[in-house]
């Protein structure tokens, strides 16, 4: 794991989040067209709001997508809330050649197109969302 830092950009993102929510943001990643907030353990309700009201109103004020994930120290946890709505039936830990690959297993196969994306892309992005807080060296969907 590597020490995270924030940009000037991303602290004006995460103190805004933090203010209009009340809820504690452990990670911000902005990118073009979304925003994805990583929030402290049983925070992430809290940071939604009632109908989703908060996620609304920052999404009208950045013009962007807001996604919002809930930390877990349990990799399993913090994989099937990153992942969330795909629908996933398993996730396992394993160590092949000394390298520790964590396996996501989909529900059915629409699932699977979701969680790997196109040109496995968003397989690719949640891979490194995980590696900033958790040793793996690759995230697989069988």
């Amino acid at each position: 794991m590597n020490k995270i830092k924030f940009d000037l950009d991303t602290l004006k993102l995460i103190s805004l989040f933090e203010k209009l929510t009340r809820a504690s943001v452990k990670d911000c990643f902005p990118e073009e067209n979304q925003i994805t907030y990583v929030v402290n353990e049983n925070e992430a309700g809290k940071a939604i709001g009632k109908n989703g009201a908060n996620v609304k109103r920052l999404g009208n004020m950045s013009k962007k997508n807001i996604r919002i994930i809930e930390f877990s120290p349990d990799i399993k946890q913090f994989i099937q809330n990153l992942v969330f709505p795909s629908k996933v039936s398993n996730v396992e830990e394993e160590e092949v050649d000394g390298k520790k690959i964590v396996t996501i297993t989909p529900a059915d196969n629409k699932n699977r197109g979701h969680l790997i994306g196109r040109a496995a892309e968003t397989l690719r992005y949640n891979e490194n969302i995980v590696k900033r807080y958790f040793q793996i060296d690759e995230l697989k969907v069988v």
